[in-house]
């Protein structure tokens, strides 16, 4: 998009005010728009070293456009021009306003429909290809709006073919490269862009290979597991912030992206040891806690329950705990008892939750001298005879301290891949807690 006019403003009020005027411009031609748009991106441009320094004042500039006259009554047009933009420039100032425009735009919306246009005009790859641009690298403010816009435009709609074949292995290892040299702070700048980005690739694969039709392509490869499971051994870091984001995440789908990716880590001989001991053991403590922290009235807290406890058979076939000495054993059986023990919820056990526990207790280093089920839990048989402790009347307080939280604050059937690759959530939904109930 092509400048055609210059300004001399001597102050910052001037700015704004000069924004003021060309965003409350009343348009009624394309031609009029589109030199309203040249002179918002030509002020912005030419003076964000000068008043646009911080987030914040992005932010504020953006959204003097979103609340204007000028997009409010030419969304569809205004919003296109943009992509658009976006498609076509080359130039870091003009890219940063551009990147801040769409992802303010698409969070502030009700609905999809800028995430949904970006998709139609093939935005992904073009985002692909910007996040690994030296110049676009060399500014930091600039690449990690790529990499969020990124990850929200692509945790919405579906990828195309077109889309997988824009990511390579290079660009999967390009990303675990940057969380592997990140500074060890949790709260660096690059950890959640770079590591949401991880996530939703991931989930997009997982889905795709849930979704794929046979029209004479070949499979798609989930890049992710593919990249951990060769250079898994290089790349630990990825696998702590996992676990760290899991302990501290109260976004129900983002909960749901990083128990998909230890889903198919877990699940796959390759991988299935990534994590260190230590880290792996936290990991447990993590789902353990999680799981008593779940309540028992909510089809979202079901939905989480039932991915956790889908998570949590692999992690006890083919982890580290699956050998001696097996870590928690003790703890995990009381949980798994407690799950399906009727008595200590207003509403029967659900039928899924008994069978996924009653997986979990198959496995063979958790089961008793005299096995007992799921179903023989919720029916109250094998109990007299069995190690496993009950817990009376599922108080959670007491249930917390029997199970000795340390933390504070592909074996799996088809049906599984499936339960796990359909299990999504809005952004925002806070996840259901005990805890937060009882407050």
């Amino acid at each position: 998009m092509a400048f055609e006019v210059s300004y001399d403003l001597e102050n910052e009020q001037q700015f704004w005010d000069e924004l003021d005027d060309i965003v409350s411009t009343r348009c009624l031609e394309h031609e009029i728009i589109d030199n309203s748009l040249r002179s918002f991106l030509n002020v912005t441009t030419n003076y964000q070293s000068d008043y646009l320094q911080t987030d914040f004042s992005v932010a504020k500039c953006i959204f003097r456009l979103l609340e204007g006259e000028l997009f409010v009554s030419h969304k569809e047009y205004v919003r296109r021009q943009i992509i658009y933009c976006l498609l076509q420039e080359e130039d870091n100032p003009t890219l940063h306003i551009v990147a801040a425009l769409l992802l303010y735009d698409g969070r502030n919306s009700k609905d999809d429909e800028l995430f949904e246009m970006m998709h139609s005009e093939g935005t992904f790859a073009r985002l692909v290809e910007l996040v690994q641009v030296p110049t676009v690298q060399e500014d930091t403010r600039l690449h990690q709006l790529l990499l969020q816009l990124l990850y929200e435009s692509s945790r919405i709609q579906r990828l195309t073919w077109e889309d997988f074949m824009a990511v390579n292995d290079a660009f999967i290892i390009y990303l675990l490269e940057i969380i592997e040299g990140a500074s060890d702070d949790a709260d660096d700048p690059y950890h959640y862009p770079v590591i949401r980005v991880l996530l939703v690739l991931n989930e997009q694969y997982l889905v795709a290979s849930t979704n794929y039709q046979n029209d004479g392509r070949p499979g798609i490869t989930n890049r992710v597991i593919k990249a951990i499971s060769t250079h898994g051994m290089t790349y630990k870091t990825f696998g702590c912030n996992l676990i760290l984001l899991l302990n501290r995440e109260s976004e129900t789908s983002l909960q749901l992206l990083i128990l998909k990716v230890l889903y198919l880590l877990f699940g796959s001989p390759s991988t299935a040891e990534y994590f260190y001991t230590n880290d792996l053991h936290v990991l447990v403590d993590v789902i353990l806690r999680n799981l008593i922290d779940l309540p028992h009235d909510s089809p979202a807290a079901n939905a989480l329950r039932h991915t956790y406890l889908r998570v949590l058979h692999p992690i006890l076939m083919h982890s580290q705990i699956s050998k001696p000495p097996h870590y928690k054993r003790d703890e995990l059986l009381r949980l798994l008892h407690l799950l399906v023990s009727s008595g200590n919820h207003f509403a029967p056990v659900d039928e899924t939750t008994v069978r996924l526990v009653n997986r979990c207790t198959s496995v063979q280093w958790l089961q008793p001298p005299t096995a007992v089920t799921a179903n023989d839990m919720v029916n109250g048989h094998g109990t007299t005879h069995s190690p496993i402790e009950h817990v009376a009347n599922g108080q959670n307080e007491y249930a917390r301290r029997a199970l000795g939280m340390s933390v504070q604050g592909g074996g799996e059937s088809s049906t599984s891949v499936l339960e796990i690759a359909r299990h999504v959530e809005q952004p925002g939904v806070q996840t259901p807690s005990m805890s937060k109930l009882a407050q």
